[in-house]
């Protein structure tokens, strides 16, 4: 005999909602060495990136691919849910055991909803301290967002918390009790050899080796403003009250410069592909937007099962 759920289908978020207003624009750019730190300072996520992924060889390309099927689960529409089961099923093979002993799975519950978490939290950042801020209620409406988007993945609802006011508590506590420094935060935080970006793809070689230095140590400094007061200082960060105070200026002039930005310009293109295809501009029923050719891993690596390659 065969038992059906009973269990409706997860629906998908749509344009009405403050994800897709924030999520796909392109500021969260800005905070990606955030998330990439905050997510590995987990014990069990850092040892996978650690003993599974080539990021920090191909940083941008790493970067800029898995922003198309992690911005399709917000913004596929009818597919979101499809794209969701697509990037769990990436995780399957991404388990061992760590330096100290410990066993990790990429797809243990907890240490997957950490990593949605930080999106959760870099999508608020974007609107509350790269724009125009946020209400309460908004983060509130944020909050059951994010519920709403994690049921897409098809996990256990056990490491979710309840509310708003929970969900703070638990940021807290992950962030006094568990998250740990180790090397894999250390490499996100490590900016002096890296590569030349895409978008300075014209710039002279030499030119980006002379003001690559000072663009790393302001990175990293944009960076730690962003972190949880305890993480700054397990990471041994000093904050001031001066630096907070610049980085909410930089905040602001963020905010305001990105109105001068044309809106067909403000997105990643998967979710601009959400939105042309919202406002009928775009059929619905054409494949999903894929990465380019070059942000896909080295050919030798492509038929690794963690590795999103579609066929482009």
């Amino acid at each position: 005999m065969v038992v059906r759920s009973t269990e409706p289908a997860p629906e998908p978020l749509g344009p009405s909602s403050l994800t897709w207003k924030y999520f796909g624009d392109w500021r969260g750019v800005l905070l990606a060495p955030w998330a990439g730190a905050m997510q590995n300072m987990h014990p069990q996520l850092g040892a996978g990136v650690a003993e599974h992924s080539r990021f920090f060889e191909e940083r941008w390309q790493r970067l800029f691919r898995s922003l198309y099927p992690i911005g399709g689960v917000v913004y596929d529409g009818p597919r979101a849910a499809a794209t969701a089961r697509q990037v769990r099923g990436y995780h399957r093979t991404v388990r061992g055991t760590d330096g100290a002993g410990r066993p990790y799975h990429a797809l243990d519950p907890d240490t997957f909803y950490w990593a949605h978490a930080t999106f959760f939290v870099l999508t608020l950042l974007v609107a509350d301290r790269l724009g125009p801020g946020l209400t309460e209620a908004e983060k509130r409406q944020l909050f059951d967002e994010h519920v709403q988007w994690w049921r897409l993945y098809g996990m256990s609802m056990r490491p979710v918390p309840p509310d708003w006011e929970a969900f703070q508590d638990y940021w807290t506590r992950m962030a006094e009790e568990v998250l740990e420094d180790n090397r894999p935060t250390r490499d996100v935080l490590d900016l002096r050899m890296l590569a030349k970006p895409p978008a300075l793809r014209l710039l002279p070689d030499t030119v980006w080796r002379l003001v690559r230095g000072p663009q790393a140590r302001a990175t990293v400094w944009f960076t730690v403003g962003f972190f949880p007061p305890v993480v700054r200082r397990r990471l041994g960060y000093r904050w001031t009250d001066r630096d907070e105070r610049r980085l909410r200026r930089i905040g602001r002039l963020v905010h305001h410069g990105w109105k001068l930005v044309p809106p067909s310009r403000r997105y990643h293109p998967r979710a601009r592909a959400g939105w042309e295809r919202e406002q009928g501009r775009r059929p619905r029923g054409v494949p999903p937007v894929e990465t380019p050719v070059r942000n896909l891993p080295p050919p030798q690596e492509r038929d690794l099962p963690q590795h999103y390659v579609p066929p482009v």
